[in-house]
């Protein structure tokens, strides 16, 4: 109890009812422990690691555990990480699976003929930890592939870009950011590449060159997600609770998006680029951490497939949405922990999530 007055404010004692005192506690001790378990925006000076089971959700675990158990055998899971599993990546033509780790590696995974063909995967380790990295900085949090899947580009908590050879060499590294990379994405035709940064800025990199062909500076708070919308234009998510879209030698943001109320983790445009879904920590009923566009329907590879939005939540659960009616359609619910990342596979037929549980799950969506 002591510890819970510690929360409270002087005023807050002269000025509130012991219910507005519960519910003031209350706020402020989910959100510190959302704060230890969270991947993204470890803003911390001394960047030390905090504990990543709550107590909360431990009772949530056991009573579902049969239920998992039981869906286990619709999922194919990938172990091997030892720690949280930041981000996952599908290769443009299927084949491979990619995935990002508070355990200083990405890890390639070879998928073959399918996710549900029984068959081990092949495994491909790429190592972040050289001698410069340490405990605090050695997550490997956002990663994605090259339109020809031939380049893996991933983004880690020491600051750097790197950008991997498809047979696991590291071939270079985009040293500018002065903080975190939280998010980077490829342009679709592949010599731009882009990185969002603690440091609240996105870099735009010439990926032949090696170096930043335009830097933005337009946020106030943590940048934690960046996607394309074409060749050149792109937008931003903060921890200011803004999004702007901005283009390639442009100074100033082309549009901005205001409406949330807290943190804008995640955003993703539809294959159109006419639709921007975003998520942020201002839902009233659990955190969302990402979400994506399927790659089906209009202006896709997979004309004649609907078009789904999936979502990602602090409730272990992935969820599967019709936009257009506003209509919840599966809901996916094996792992044990939060969920920090999704991707759909090129096809549009499988969906992998990456979780606090270590491990990376393959869902059918067909």
């Amino acid at each position: 109890m002591d510890e819970d007055f510690k929360l409270l404010e002087p005023m807050d004692l002269i000025t509130k009812s012991v219910d507005e005192l519960r519910k003031i506690i209350k706020e402020k001790n989910e959100k510190a422990q959302k704060k230890k378990l969270r991947g993204k925006g470890k803003a911390n000076a001394d960047h030390k690691r905090e504990p990543t089971r709550r107590t909360e959700m431990e009772k949530q675990h056991k009573e579902k555990e049969l239920e998992h158990d039981s869906e286990r055998s619709d999922v194919m899971v990938l172990e091997g990480h030892t720690s949280e599993v930041f981000a996952c990546a599908w290769s443009p033509e299927g084949s491979l699976l990619a995935s990002g780790s508070g355990d200083a590696t990405a890890r390639i995974w070879t998928i073959g003929d399918g996710p549900f063909n029984y068959t081990i995967p092949n495994v491909l380790v790429l190592n972040h930890l050289d001698s410069q990295a340490t405990e605090e900085n050695k997550d490997v949090t956002s990663l994605d592939w090259n339109r020809e899947g031939t380049l893996l580009a991933t983004g880690s908590y020491d600051g750097q870009a790197r950008i991997w050879k498809r047979s696991g060499k590291l071939a270079s590294t985009l040293n500018k950011h002065e903080g975190p990379i939280m998010s980077l994405k490829w342009n679709k035709k592949g010599n731009y590449l882009l990185s969002g940064s603690i440091d609240t800025t996105a870099i735009v990199w010439d990926v032949k060159s090696g170096e930043s062909k335009q830097q933005f500076g337009f946020h106030s708070g943590q940048l934690l997600d960046v996607a394309w919308r074409n060749n050149d234009s792109f937008a931003t998510s903060s921890a200011d609770s803004m999004i702007y879209v901005c283009k390639v030698g442009e100074n100033k943001p082309v549009k901005k998006f205001s409406g949330h109320q807290n943190e804008i983790n995640a955003i993703d445009w539809d294959p159109l680029g006419s639709l921007l879904a975003s998520c942020s920590d201002d839902t009233t009923v659990k955190e969302i951490y990402t979400i994506k566009w399927s790659p089906t329907g209009a202006g896709t590879s997979n004309p004649n497939q609907q078009l789904l939005l999936a979502s990602a939540s602090f409730d272990t659960t992935v969820k599967l949405w019709d936009v257009h009616q506003g209509r919840l359609l599966h809901s996916f619910n094996s792992h044990r922990e939060p969920i920090y990342s999704i991707a759909f596979s090129p096809n549009g037929e499988y969906l992998a999530s990456g979780s606090l549980d270590k491990c990376m799950n393959i869902w059918s969506v067909k």
